[in-house]
């Protein structure tokens, strides 16, 4: 079996982990790829989407795992020219994909499916903006499209809004795009992956992430500075209901409205007082949510996968760990506003009970390792409790040092409830 992984990224490295640990041991190709991922999977001569597509025809690849969510949406959709060409992919066409790369059509489509969701209203201008906030603090105010996690702010007074508003509207940060000015919810949040074959889906190991820079959840957002996942995450009820009020009717409604899907689907969830609701969907795994599941994960990820494009969910294929997984995150100097490259890393040796995954590094001649990157690298470790897989976790991460790392220490410490 012959399978290609496109992205680049920790989460990638995390997935081609995984799928080279499957029993069916696959051949593993990767587009674009890094050094890191480069150690267990082998690199392409493809420079873009329309190469690749013939890169994978060439070589006979008999399947492509969709890690990044940009090659979703690009040109004409990594998903639709790989059906177009025979070329099974787990992930979803463009059209499924506008979940994650338009907040405005997600959120069209969670509010005529009766999915559970905040209040939001869609803007053009600055102006429009805030008058739809009509000084209602908190808000929460969302980027419609793709914006590397970036795209969104939840903005407690007038000043923080004007700012994120001005990035938008004014110096065009992200593109031209419109704005949703959202209903602020309360609660804990969420996030749930579902693998989706058709009508078909698996929960695999809920999860929750840090967003904030500094401990005790201080600091600018980031696009994650560490998670936890586990089974034991949402007592069973919570979960009943997010499957039938949320998941299911979102497999419904795809369905009503002729988008197929084959692939992961995340569910971005807050637990408020009235229930759970949905704050987003991403098309893929989330980052560095994925580097904390994927440990749980056994059985044949690479058959799973394989079957699932070519529309069999394959439960038996299989199974997750009972315990919890503590994934902690080093960033390089300047993050989240900038990066800083080229810092030395120490040995990267650790203990047996612990993972390494590579987001933002790069192998020198000698076979040291330098950042390269916001995100460096994710260290993560498991137990059958919160409390050790955290202890381990962080243990494994005071071994690694190089100038200017950030990181937080309540890592799977600090209480999310």
């Amino acid at each position: 079996m012959k399978i290609l992984v496109v992205g680049k990224g920790g989460r990638e490295h995390a997935l081609v982990s995984t799928l080279a640990e499957s029993p069916a041991k696959p051949e593993l190709f990767c587009f674009p790829g890094s050094d890191a991922i480069f150690e267990i999977a082998k690199p392409t001569s493809a420079t873009d989407l329309e190469s690749l597509i013939a890169w994978m025809l060439a070589h006979s690849i008999d399947l492509c795992v969709a890690g990044e969510e940009s090659y979703l949406i690009k040109g004409e959709g990594l998903a639709n020219l790989c059906a177009q060409n025979g070329i099974p992919c787990w992930g979803p066409p463009k059209e499924s994909a506008q979940l994650e790369a338009s907040k405005e059509f997600a959120k069209n489509f969670l509010l005529r499916h009766g999915i559970p969701t905040a209040r939001a209203i869609a803007t053009e201008t600055l102006e429009a903006a805030m008058l739809a906030i009509d000084g209602q603090y908190p808000t929460v105010l969302k980027y419609d499209g793709l914006a590397a996690g970036k795209g969104v702010a939840v903005c407690p007074d007038e000043e923080s809004a004007s700012a994120f508003l001005d990035e938008v509207f004014t110096r065009r940060r992200f593109g031209p795009g419109r704005v949703l000015v959202e209903e602020c919810l309360t609660g804990p949040e969420v996030s749930i992956f579902a693998a989706i074959v058709d009508d078909q889906y698996l929960v695999f190991a809920p999860a929750r992430d840090y967003k904030r820079a500094l401990d005790g959840d201080l600091g600018p957002n980031t696009g994650g500075m560490g998670a936890v996942a586990s089974r034991s995450l949402i007592p069973p009820d919570v979960m009943a209901s997010i499957e039938k009020d949320i998941v299911q009717p979102t497999l419904a409604g795809l369905r009503n409205d002729g988008l197929p899907y084959r692939g992961f689907l995340y569910f971005g969830l807050m637990l408020t007082p009235t229930g759970p609701q949905v704050i987003e969907y991403n098309c893929r795994f989330g980052d560095p949510e994925c580097q904390a599941v994927m440990p749980l994960v056994q059985g044949d990820l690479a058959s799973f996968c394989l079957a699932g494009a070519t529309g069999s969910l394959r439960r038996d294929l299989l199974s997750f760990h009972d315990g919890w997984s503590v994934c902690v995150v080093l960033a390089s100097a300047g993050y989240p506003e900038s990066s800083r490259a080229g810092d030395l890393i120490s040995d990267l040796t650790l203990p047996e009970n612990a993972r390494i995954y590579h987001s933002g590094t790069r192998k020198m001649s000698d076979h040291s390792w330098e950042t390269h990157g916001g995100r460096v690298l994710a260290v993560v470790a498991q137990a059958d409790t919160r409390e050790a897989a955290a202890c381990r976790a962080h243990a494994a991460a005071d071994l690694i040092r190089f100038d200017g790392l950030q990181r937080r220490h309540d890592i799977g410490i600090l209480n999310f409830d």
